[in-house]
């Protein structure tokens, strides 16, 4: 008897977003938390010589979709760095300067 096995199909995704989302939001500082059932993705942006950081994008997920996000991440790291060269890792110590 033969086995009748078919292929995944593809599913295209169309994204719709408003104007102000598609323009994005920068930021330069973030923050990782969890729990056993989320992981917390905080976005900010530091002025440079401030002693605040202001929130600007807050995301939750699920784990199994935070480790599809590493693996996706980590793909894009090396093409980009394949293409552009290797991007320097620079340890950032937030108190510095500060009192």
């Amino acid at each position: 008897m033969a086995e009748n096995k078919q292929e995944p199909k593809t599913m295209q995704l169309e994204v719709q977003m408003d104007e102000t989302t598609a323009q994005g939001t920068y930021a330069n500082l973030a923050g990782v938390t969890h729990s056993e059932t989320e992981f917390i993705f905080d976005f900010l942006f530091l002025q440079p010589n401030q002693p605040k950081a202001k929130l600007r994008a807050r995301i939750i997920s699920s784990p199994v979709h935070t480790k599809r996000f590493l693996a996706a991440m980590l793909e894009n790291i090396k093409r980009y760095e394949e293409r552009f060269g290797a991007i320097p890792e620079r340890a950032v110590n937030l108190t510095q300067g500060h009192s």
